[in-house]
């Protein structure tokens, strides 16, 4: 018995050893992964720091070396300054007015554009939808002439309208992101929708439609951010600086003001990427969802 016991003790201990080492090679994997994690952050967040420290410093600690990263003093009274300096209210009323009606329009086309490739059958559907698809290959820089002629024929030019209503046309990247979430919604709700009478549209905004609030959430994030710090579209449709967007206003600061003016540069900057910062922090549950529900498929 002394010896079954002893050859059973040294049957095991390897085998601690063995769980206990691989714990050990896990647990530095993942403290090693964080700090490379935390590594990354902390450089990404470097120009985010610096931009905060210039805003609150004096125009002479701006370009010091080394940096002061903590102002001495702090000069709480630039951002007053930067913000009288030009029409910035005016800028962000511009801005919210393009944002919010192109972002709209993504979100109606685009969802219902997708929604019929999707859950609609008609001959040539594939092909239309590659075609859709194909689109996304053509650089914006392509179509910028035509479309600056097309727009100065009708009318358009130093208006909103060249910013505003080619969204409502759709976007293939949305399209695509959205139909690939309405088809995997089971068909079964919409044949049991039509046997209580209800149409297509019923199907769309009362059966698919809710369902996917994440994915819209995340067509909506990206519309919103790539709306409002959109710049070479304002640059060249809009001339009147009282209908330039945040964006334009910017570079209209920087050209005016130069070097001479950073940290009121830096103090308008940052006011201007709030709303931004601010959106993703109280939508980041739809995004991450969001992005999960893509990730999966």
């Amino acid at each position: 018995m002394a010896y079954v016991h002893t050859g059973a003790k040294a049957l095991t201990r390897p085998g601690r050893k063995v769980t206990a080492s691989r714990q050990a090679v896990r647990a530095l994997g993942l403290v090693t992964r964080y700090l490379v994690v935390a590594a990354g952050g902390v450089i990404f967040l470097i120009p985010f720091l610096w931009m905060l420290s210039t805003s609150l410093k004096v125009q002479s600690q701006v370009f010091t070396w080394p940096p002061q990263w903590i102002p001495n003093p702090v000069v709480f009274q630039n951002y007053v300054d930067a913000w009288r300096q030009f029409p910035t209210p005016r800028f962000f009323a511009n801005t919210i007015t393009v944002t919010v009606l192109s972002t709209l329009g993504q979100i109606l086309t685009n969802s219902l554009v997708a929604f019929g490739f999707a859950r609609l059958r008609f001959r040539g559907r594939n092909l239309l939808f590659l075609l859709v698809l194909s689109t996304m290959m053509l650089p914006d820089q392509v179509t910028l002439i035509p479309l600056f002629a097309i727009f100065s024929r009708l009318g358009w030019l130093n208006t909103y309208r060249p910013l505003v209503v080619p969204r409502w046309l759709g976007n293939p990247f949305y399209i695509f992101l959205l139909r690939q979430f309405y088809m995997t919604v089971p068909l079964e709700l919409d044949d049991a929708t039509r046997i209580d009478g209800g149409s297509y549209f019923t199907i769309y905004s009362r059966i698919v439609l809710p369902l996917a609030k994440p994915v819209l959430g995340v067509v909506a994030m990206f519309c919103i951010t790539n709306y409002w710090t959109e710049f070479m579209g304002p640059l060249i449709y809009l001339n009147t600086p009282n209908k330039f967007t945040i964006a334009v206003g910017l570079r209209l600061f920087q050209s005016s003001l130069g070097v001479q003016r950073v940290h009121w540069m830096m103090a308008i900057s940052l006011v201007s990427i709030l709303p931004l910062l601010l959106l993703f922090f109280l939508g980041q549950r739809y995004f991450v969802q969001g992005i999960m529900i893509q990730g999966m498929k």
